[in-house]
């Protein structure tokens, strides 16, 4: 195993990878995925290369949280897996629920799928109005105190949210996207989490694969691509964003880097704090990923990226209204 560099998630004491694998798009929201066999290799494959950092969900359906379950069997005890839960039955289309009997029955679900005794990182999916956040933070704390999870986490929630689920039981990290094409986190949000010692993991840290440079304006996504119901990957905003996309390659050629290496060194460089999990099914951009942690941006080429892209606009909201409404509560 390749020994990449690693990083603690806040002041949790949790160590992973400087960058994780997002494993949702093995088996869902993309295309139809790869074979259970693939998504396998490319997890070994993963963690030959110094990954010790696996992010799934029961909201990704039970494949997924098996594939990771297996692929990490080997090493099991060498590695961080994070699962999440929050929906109802496991399906965003269904709703929230985050009833302290479904956060119970979804931790021994992921258990099983997961082929393992404890989960290292459950993060709340997204924030449940209905449902005290005091009361999720408490069930989780008890999950804890079992031995059944290792450390809690939240995703896409409010600096509200945060500050009243920390006071129950610390937060070990904040799960929310964030990438050059999505600031939102700068904010308000990082400030909090440094102020109470929270990590940061940023998902779609490119883009959704945006700032890669392989998506453009005559892109077709495949039917069951979720990019299609996102207003930002309208042909008329990805026309419109590409400026983005061109500012990153011209910094990439001067670094000799792809831009999906720059995007994701960009991330690593804000904070030390922060593990950006970016998603593939492919080993060429599992390898091109992970070369990114040895990218070093100086505090002037910052500073220069900073300046580049504050002239740039993006259009386009990331989410349709519907899905819009469970975020940042």
């Amino acid at each position: 195993m390749t020994i990449m560099l690693r990083r603690k998630l806040g002041n949790s004491g949790l160590e992973v990878s400087a960058m994780g694998l997002g494993c949702m798009g093995l088996s869902y929201a993309y295309s139809q995925g790869i074979s259970k066999e693939e998504a396998v290799k490319l997890m070994r494959d993963a963690y030959e290369a110094g990954i010790t950092f696996f992010d799934t969900a029961e909201a990704y359906g039970a494949l997924n949280e098996e594939m990771v379950g297996e692929a990490v069997a080997p090493f099991r005890k060498d590695v961080v897996i994070a699962t999440k839960f929050g929906f109802a039955g496991g399906d965003p289309n269904l709703g929230l629920d985050s009833r302290p009997e479904n956060i119970r029955k979804v931790c021994e679900t992921s258990l099983k799928r997961l082929k393992t005794d404890y989960i290292d990182l459950f993060y709340q999916h997204r924030v449940d109005p209905m449902i005290p956040i005091e009361d999720v933070a408490g069930t989780v704390k008890d999950l804890i105190i079992e031995g059944k999870v290792k450390h809690f986490g939240l995703s896409e929630a409010s600096v509200a949210s945060i500050r009243k689920a920390h006071a129950v039981q610390a937060v070990t990290a904040l799960q929310s996207e964030y990438s050059l094409w999505w600031r939102e986190p700068e904010q308000e949000i990082l400030t909090v989490l440094e102020e109470l010692g929270i990590g940061f993991v940023p998902f779609s840290p490119l883009g959704r694969g945006f700032l890669t440079g392989a998506i453009n304006v005559n892109t077709n996504f495949d039917s069951t691509d979720f990019r299609n119901k996102l207003p930002r990957f309208s042909e008329e905003n990805r026309k419109a964003n590409q400026a983005l996309v061109d500012l990153i390659k011209g910094i990439a050629t001067e670094k000799n880097a792809t831009p999906a290496q720059i995007a994701l060194a960009w991330l690593l460089a804000q904070k030390p704090w922060i593990v950006p999990i970016p998603g593939t099914t492919k080993l060429h951009r599992l390898q091109e990923n992970i070369g990114a942690a040895s990218i070093t941006l100086t505090d002037n080429d910052v500073k220069e990226i900073e300046l580049a892209t504050s002239k740039i606009a993006i259009q386009g909201a990331r989410y349709p209204q519907h899905l819009q409404q469970t975020v940042g509560k």
